[in-house]
């Protein structure tokens, strides 16, 4: 069995507070396909309460992370549509065996992400 395994989570800057709610998706990059591996929303904490890639179904590969941000930002703004950012997409490797975490830190208007632990 793969000691690897992918984690993540969501802090809104904006708000100061966890991305609570957020929905997002996670994609396997095959060439020029994307498989879709899972479906996830965010708890309380900003987090999934599961590894949304877990070491069952564990891979070296190209993934693509999700996240539905517009619909997230519209329940207390009064921005107008088209949203600067709606949907926040990071595609990154993964190479080895190994705890991936990726977070995401997010405003309506910017977000940054890295390999956390």
């Amino acid at each position: 069995m793969s000691k690897g395994y992918l984690t993540t989570h969501v802090l809104d800057t904006y708000n100061g507070k966890p991305g609570s709610g957020i929905k997002g998706s996670l994609f396997k990059i095959d060439g020029e396909n994307k498989v879709k591996i899972s479906n996830f929303i965010l708890n309380e904490d900003g987090r999934c309460d599961e590894p949304i890639l877990s070491k069952e179904n564990f891979i070296l590969g190209k993934y693509e992370l999700l996240f539905l941000c517009g619909s997230y930002f519209k329940e207390f703004t009064n921005l107008d549509e088209p949203f600067f950012l709606d949907d926040v997409i990071i595609r990154f490797g993964i190479n080895k065996e190994e705890h991936y975490h990726v977070p995401l830190l997010i405003t309506p208007w910017s977000y940054s992400t890295y390999r956390g632990s």
